[in-house]
Formats: structure tokens, C-alpha cells, sequence
């Protein structure tokens, strides 16, 4: 059987935003119902190198139901093998995250794709954030706050626009020109300027990835939903305190979140506890646990990144690069060896 090279232009391609952020949330259903497998990330530490490696292995089941064959929809498996090296972009014109995915069919484990993991966990991670504002934001959220106009910054406004009428968008950037070109880029589908962190926050929808260790946000709207992406390792921390202590947290996992995510340092310092964690974002998405409800301020989706993420992402660029043929067959595993 042939294995599918897909390198960025055809992960970008296949990747649609819609059909990811619907995939994403199937897979975040899939593991609140416990049809999801996904061993714990694992690190790799390079300190001199300023980096490291992580390796993130899922299974998920987005069938339902109780586990019969023939309920129709989707499983599948995949691990991404990740770094995050800071340096990259200023040291080596080389990007902060890189990433390759190995796509396989869980009844066999035959490799179905080996993928571009970077672009993909863009679209993922913009996704998450998606689906949390689906969920967690005021219905008619029309204006949006991105603290942090790097890639990622577009994957948010691309995702979060699929679940509510985005007009207005606030970049808050210390680079002039990566404000400009943010806006440049999305100045035809919308109403984009250059703020103040202070006005980004200020929206209906605001979402933060920076890779700051001291709180820059101290200030948000009376019901302005967060998506705070940028805390991906103990000790970061973009969100002042006093507003994580008074808002409705929905993280993406217990575990992460709280060894590595938005609130690690506040959780660390005993200033948040299990009673100040409303939900994982699973548990909402399949009506376990309430989104937003009248009468809410506040809210933040605290965002670590999940294995099952990349998963629910391989599993639509695969499907899609074999329906339109993107991408390069080969032989990876010699199937006629038994």
C-alpha cells in the first residue's frame, strides 16, 4: 500500500478551515466520551539549543456510539513529532515551530501519509480556538483582538471567523510591520487596524499568542471570551491574575493545562484551584457541561494543544489530498513482507 508525502503547499491545500475546525471538535467530543487514546506529550529538552522536541501519539474514534464497527463516520491514528526552538526565526530565518505528522490507518497501522506537521498544527491550534469561541462567546461576537501577529495570529482570525461575523479585527504587535502586513493580508475581508494590547482586549473575541513569562493583558470587556494560546511550557503566562480568578476557565486538558498552559503560574502560586475550572472544552461540546450561559462575563479557553488535535486535522488533509490527488505516493513499507 502507498504512503502519501504531503509537503506544505498540499497540507495547506487540503487543510480546509471549516472542515478542520468541525474535525477538531469531533475529536474533542471523542474524548470526553472516552473513545480517545492519548498518552501524555513527552519532552524533549535541548537547553543549548534553546529548544526542544515533543512527541504527541493519538487515537480517536469519531464514530459514537459504543464501539460498533458499522456506526459509520471516522477513526483514526497519528503522532507529530514537534519542536519549539525560539531562536529559529532571528539565529537560522528558520520557523519557531516545525513539525511532521505520520498519519496511519488504526486497523492495519500501515503509514497512509507522512504530512508537513507545521502548517497542520497551525490550522489545528486555530481551530481549538474556534471551537472554543463556538461554545464560549457572545452569539453576536462581531469584533476580535489578536495580542501577537505572528503565523499563528492568522490561523485565528481564519478559524475563529468560520463559527461567528467577524467584522472588526485589533492587532496589538511591537512590529510595525508584521501589523502591517496582518492587515494587508485581510484588509479585503475585513475591518483591520493596529492597537493598543488595551483595545485588542477590549472585543468581543480576543486571542493572545505570545510566548511572554509576565502577564501583558491586565485589562478585557465585560464579556470578552479569551483564547489564550501562547502558554505551551511551564512558567508562561499572558493573562493578568486577577482576571483568570474572576473568569469562567475552560481548558483543553486538566493535566496540561495546569502543568503548562495560561494558568501553570497562577495554579503553581495556589491563586487557582480545581474549583476555579469550570470545564475541560470536551465535556462542553457534548452538553456535559454548560458553555456560556446568561449572565456570564468573562470567559477564557485555556489552550496547551492536543495529540487528538493533530489526529482530527491529519485525518481531513488526508481524506481530502486522496480525493484531489495531492501530494506524491510512494512506497514507505514493504506490504508483500509478511
Amino acid at each position: 500500500m502507498e504512503t502519501r508525502l504531503l509537503g506544505p503547499e498540499a497540507v495547506e491545500a487540503a487543510a480546509d478551515y471549516a472542515a478542520v475546525v468541525e474535525a477538531v471538535g469531533d475529536a474533542f467530543a471523542a474524548d470526553a466520551r472516552g473513545d480517545a487514546r492519548m498518552p501524555a506529550k513527552s519532552y524533549v529538552d535541548l537547553p543549548q539549543y534553546s529548544g526542544d522536541f515533543r512527541s504527541m501519539p493519538g487515537y480517536l474514534d469519531a464514530r459514537g456510539g459504543d464501539g460498533d464497527g458499522d456506526r459509520g463516520g471516522w477513526d483514526a491514528a497519528a503522532v507529530k513529532w514537534v519542536n519549539v526552538h525560539p531562536d529559529n526565526p532571528g539565529e537560522h530565518d528558520l520557523p519557531t515551530v516545525m513539525g511532521t505528522v505520520i498519519y496511519s490507518d488504526p486497523e492495519t497501522a500501515v503509514p497512509l501519509a507522512l504530512m508537513d506537521g507545521t502548517e497542520l498544527t497551525r490550522r489545528r491550534t486555530g481551530a481549538a480556538a474556534a471551537v472554543a469561541t463556538r461554545y464560549l462567546a457572545v452569539e453576536d461576537a462581531t469584533s476580535m483582538g489578536i495580542v501577537g501577529a505572528g503565523v499563528q495570529s492568522y490561523a485565528q482570525l481564519e478559524a475563529v471567523s468560520r463559527v461567528r461575523p467577524v467584522e472588526e479585527v485589533v492587532v496589538a504587535d511591537r512590529n510595525e510591520g508584521k501589523v502591517e502586513a496582518f492587515a494587508e493580508h485581510f484588509g479585503d475581508r475585513f475591518a483591520v487596524r493596529g492597537g493598543s494590547i488595551e483595545e485588542a482586549a477590549a472585543c468581543d473575541v480576543l486571542s493572545t499568542v505570545t510566548p511572554v513569562e509576565e502577564p501583558i493583558v491586565h485589562s478585557v470587556g465585560e464579556r470578552t471570551h479569551v483564547n489564550a494560546i501562547g502558554a505551551d511550557a511551564a512558567g508562561k503566562h499572558e493573562i493578568a491574575d486577577e482576571i483568570l480568578r474572576h473568569a469562567k476557565i475552560v481548558v483543553d486538558d486538566y493535566e496540561q493545562c495546569t502543568h503548562s498552559g495560561e494558568i501553570n503560574v497562577p495554579w503553581s502560586a495556589g491563586l487557582l484551584d480545581d474549583d476555579d475550572i469550570h470545564a475541560e472544552l470536551g465535556e462542553v461540546v457534548v452538553g456535559e457541561r454548560p458553555g456560556r450561559e446568561a449572565g456570564d462575563g468573562v470567559t477564557v479557553f485555556d489552550s496547551t494543544g492536543l495529540a487528538i488535535q493533530d489526529v482530527a486535522a491529519a485525518h481531513v488533509v488526508y481524506e481530502r489530498a486522496s480525493e484531489e490527488g495531492l501530494g506524491e505516493p510512494f512506497e514507505l513499507v514493504d506490504t508483500d513482507v509478511v
